[in-house]
């Protein structure tokens, strides 16, 4: 997942000049062990081990690392940085040495992942999946996708793929035309297993508008951009008349602090505080909305969420949560709340890094706590097999109320 990002252009050619220039002295990593004919490889590697290294050194929010010993982890996965012989050798180990930050967003990304980000695109068998009662449920299906057209089912359990059982992690990253082996549980509780060949498949944010009962709208989108805010920002004043709108957050993994400041001045007459970043100085720099150009929508706000909200989602609902302007429905969200910034890497690839921590306006901190809903809704699989949307159905309870008492 993407997540919250930073794109000024002065700040990002600061970064590209300094970074990899540690003021914490790098770890030597020596390569006079590896053979002649991998020598051309590792070196790469080996560049690309430094860069990471360094501008975590130099620029992450937290100058102490989260107590991570630096120098010690750069001795450890440099060493094995040097000897990987392919990217995904490579970039698991890069990946298990920022680990140890235990950081939401603080990752490195392929050469191939980071084509994926900046193109939109990525292989994938064509079904989202939700961690319902301890197990993984195939919650939205892509149109016209491998696993569409193969017969894969929303409510289906994913039990197992090439015969690796699902954890708490749901994390696969196919190559295109790579063939895997899926073992779900149907409806019927009877095992089913399928062969899906990934695909290159959009990745672009979804969109969508209905109206509901009641006169009430519902709105969905799947970023923090332009695009979605524009969107947004569009529809809502399309909907001035509508006492209420539903705000879907569920599975919006956030985005830029511009979208995010303009997003939520869509829902006030005024410019509001929008809580607090921290840098790795301390300086505490607040944010307020954008009101140029606003909806100023007035009428009943419920925003759901789920553990998959994340990052500027997660900002825009608890600003909502508590300025009391909007009633947030589902489950908490995913509290990974940072702000990054995207560095290439020598080999083609990049490094997202976390650059500053964040608070609320009432100064809570949403990293690794995320967003508590003010109205809890339990997920079930029966739910999901039948279609129906218990968060939505909340929802729409909680707007008929207010507009009972008002009458």
């Amino acid at each position: 997942m993407t997540g919250f990002r930073w794109r000024g252009i002065a700040l990002g050619l600061a970064a590209l000049a300094l970074a990899g220039c540690a003021t914490t002295p790098a770890p030597r990593v020596a390569l006079d062990a590896v053979p002649a004919e991998q020598r051309a490889r590792a070196e790469v590697n080996v560049r690309v081990f430094y860069r990471v290294w360094g501008l975590v050194a130099d620029w992450h929010y937290d100058p102490k690392l989260h107590g991570v010993d630096w120098p010690a982890a750069g001795v450890k996965y440099g060493a094995e940085a040097a000897t990987a012989a392919d990217d995904k050798a490579l970039y698991a180990s890069l990946n298990a040495m920022v680990g140890l930050l235990k950081d939401s967003h603080t990752h490195a990304l392929s050469p191939t992942r980071s084509i994926e980000r900046n193109t939109q695109t990525r292989a994938r068998t064509g079904f989202n999946m939700t961690r319902v009662d301890r197990q993984w449920i195939v919650s939205e299906l892509v149109a016209g996708s491998p696993a569409a057209l193969a017969g894969v089912k929303i409510g289906w359990i994913v039990f197992a793929r090439n015969g690796t059982p699902f954890g708490e992690s749901s994390e696969a990253r196919p190559k295109e035309g790579e063939l895997a082996r899926w073992e779900f549980i149907d409806e019927r509780e009877q095992p089913v297993a399928m062969d899906l060949v990934a695909q290159p498949l959009s990745t672009k944010p979804r969109q969508e508008v209905r109206a509901l009962p009641g006169g009430f709208v519902y709105l969905r989108f799947d970023a923090f951009d332009a695009t979605d805010r524009r969107w947004l920002s569009e529809q809502l004043k399309l909907s001035r008349a509508a006492p209420g709108v539903v705000i879907d957050l569920r599975r919006n993994p956030g985005g830029g602090t511009i979208s995010l400041g303009i997003t939520i001045g869509e829902f006030f007459d005024r410019s509001v505080d929008c809580g607090t970043f921290v840098t790795r100085s301390g300086h505490r720099g607040g944010k307020s909305s954008w009101q140029i150009g606003s909806a100023r929508y007035r009428g009943r706000v419920v925003v759901l969420v789920d553990g998959a909200t994340g990052s500027a989602a997660e900002i825009f609902s608890a600003v909502l949560q508590e300025r009391g302007r909007a009633t947030i429905v589902g489950r908490k969200t995913a509290g990974a709340v940072l702000a990054s910034w995207f560095h290439g890497l020598p080999d083609g690839g990049e490094l997202q890094l976390s650059c500053q921590d964040y608070v609320t306006p009432q100064g809570r901190r949403l990293e690794g706590n995320g967003v508590e809903p003010d109205v809890k809704v339990v997920l079930t699989v029966a739910d999901v097999r039948a279609g129906r949307d218990q968060d939505l159905a909340a929802a729409l309870r909680v707007l008929a109320e207010a507009a009972s008492k008002e009458r």
